[in-house]
């Protein structure tokens, strides 16, 4: 099983006219398993290689930015359901997909052991910063399999400075994670795909299979790879059957070890569809939206980033075809699925954060063209300090900018509020990240989550000559889309004074 299958094409080495622009040409390519055996070799590359250096270096930016004032911003309502399903046995967890909750659990069980060390936001988003930045890494190799080395540090260098990863690698959420080892699948899918070897195609299938346990959605990409996969091998399947047996044995790697939850993604799949979506983008604004925001969050990026992807992929398609549509076919493919499922579920671009690496090698495997016209060793600096700059408009004011500021807000009702008054979160189930920090027990108030005007009257009325502190939060259009609660508030509480906190939540106080 650990042979290389027979006959079958290896990647193509970069042209030899591109060397000039790698900071290091007279570097060697040199396995990692051959620096752990002889420590003076691998110091000696990391003395005198200059793209190792350059490598280094963005890694432990990426790592930096992930790990840069982890626990500043407080819990939001997401973050704060990770941490209550962490809270729950091994064995509890499973049982919250019977239940009906829509993320499948292994992120959970993740979380669930590092609440031993507690239950500080930093902890809480400790193993989606460490994966998050190794996914750079990770990121390096799945470009090297088929670009050259100044080009796969540029793709590394986008995943390192991507503002969109470096928000979701600081949340404690399952879409860093879920990144992280669908970049792996990635990495052994072409491993598989160019040099054969059924130990690829079972890593390909093994760490599919993680990344759907981490987040169903993954299944989209996933389900593009396997389809690949198969279709790279058409005309040999067709002559031969037993070359359909790698990639079925990747297929059945992946359905082996994802059996236990396929039944309950298709029963949550369509319960979710059943509905129709109540929150996030439909239609092609869904394209649109996605792109701009795994572009870092920037239209004027986004356009950039298009252009030099479509001119990669141009490059390759007459250079290696397959690459070509494997970038073509990963991109615009589950955005079209998107598209289709947004009228049927909620969709946000958070959900297609593997897109990354299919945009990022395209825009990489564009490098060739300029190095064609300039032919400079320092080109990949230059393209690595450019990738750097483009981000910092949003790195200047992410480190100091407070979201959702629940943290803010219980201080001031514990300092405002007197024994007897009322605390109302619209809507209900908001009340998770705001019991995390405030305590209405240890306050003396009494703690409510509402949901519709009737339950409002009837709360407020039950007040008495205490005080009604109403928190109103951006999700009320979800659950009131007719804008019947706001009406109300605006009737019993002066709007105008309301008290932020962050863009989505507001206070209101009445009496």
């Amino acid at each position: 099983m650990g042979k290389k299958e027979k006959g079958k094409a290896s990647a193509k080495a970069p042209e030899p006219a591109f060397r000039d622009c790698d900071p290091d040409p007279a570097g060697e390519e040199v396995p990692l398993s051959a620096l752990f055996r002889d420590p003076g070799k691998a110091w000696e590359i990391l003395r005198t290689g200059r793209l190792i250096q350059l490598l280094l270096g963005v890694v432990l930016a990426g790592f930096l930015l992930r790990f840069l004032n982890l626990g500043a911003n407080s819990l939001w309502l997401d973050e704060a359901s990770t941490l209550g399903f962490a809270r729950k046995s091994i064995v509890g967890i499973w049982g919250t997909l019977s239940a009906g909750e829509f993320n499948p659990p292994l992120f959970y069980w993740m979380e669930h052991l590092m609440l031993t060390f507690g239950e500080s936001e930093a902890v809480l988003r400790f193993l989606p910063a460490l994966l998050g930045a190794l996914t750079v890494v990770v990121m390096y190799f799945v470009a090297r399999e088929v670009l050259d080395r100044p080009s796969s540090l540029v793709a590394a260098a986008l995943l390192a400075f991507s503002p969109f990863h470096i928000y979701y690698s600081q949340e404690a959420r399952a879409y860093a994670p879920m990144l992280f080892f669908f970049a792996l699948a990635l990495l052994f899918f072409l491993k598989a795909t160019r040099k054969g070897g059924y130990g690829n195609w079972i890593a390909f299938g093994a760490f599919s299979a993680l990344a759907f346990w981490t987040h169903f959605y993954a299944f989209v990409p996933v389900g593009v790879l396997i389809l690949l996969a198969f279709a790279f091998r058409f005309q040999a399947i067709r002559a031969n059957l037993k070359e359909a047996t790698a990639p079925l044995l990747a297929l059945g790697v992946f359905m082996i070890l994802a059996l236990p939850l396929i039944v309950n993604a298709v029963q949550l799949f369509l319960l979710r569809t059943g509905g129709g979506p109540s929150f996030g983008i439909q239609g092609f604004s869904t394209i649109t939206q996605t792109l701009v925001q795994i572009s870092g969050f920037n239209l004027f990026l986004a356009v950039i980033l298009l252009a030099l992807f479509i001119a990669g992929v141009a490059w390759l398609v007459p250079r290696d075809r397959g690459l070509a549509v494997l970038l073509v076919a990963g991109l615009a493919l589950p955005l079209l699925a998107s598209v289709f499922l947004s009228y049927r579920m909620p969709m946000v671009p958070r959900y297609l954060i593997y897109l990354q690496p299919f945009l990022f090698l395209g825009v990489a495997a564009s490098f060739p063209i300029f190095c064609r016209a300039v032919r400079s060793r320092y080109l990949a600096v230059a393209a690595v300090l450019l990738i750097f700059l483009a981000a910092v408009p949003f790195l200047s004011t992410y480190y100091t900018t407070q979201k959702d500021d629940w943290r803010g807000l219980s201080r001031y009702l514990g300092d405002r509020t007197d024994p007897g008054d009322l605390v109302v979160v619209i809507p209900g189930y908001v009340r998770q990240p705001l019991e995390y920090y405030y305590s209405n027990q240890s306050d003396g108030t009494l703690l409510y989550g509402l949901y519709t005007p009737a339950d409002l009257e009837r709360v407020s009325a039950s007040a008495g000559g205490h005080r009604v502190f109403y928190v109103l939060t951006s999700d009320v259009s979800s659950t009131d889309p007719g804008g019947n609660v706001v009406r109300w508030l605006e009737d019993h509480t002066d709007m105008d004074q309301a008290v932020r906190y962050g863009p989505g939540i507001f206070l209101l106080r009445s009496g």
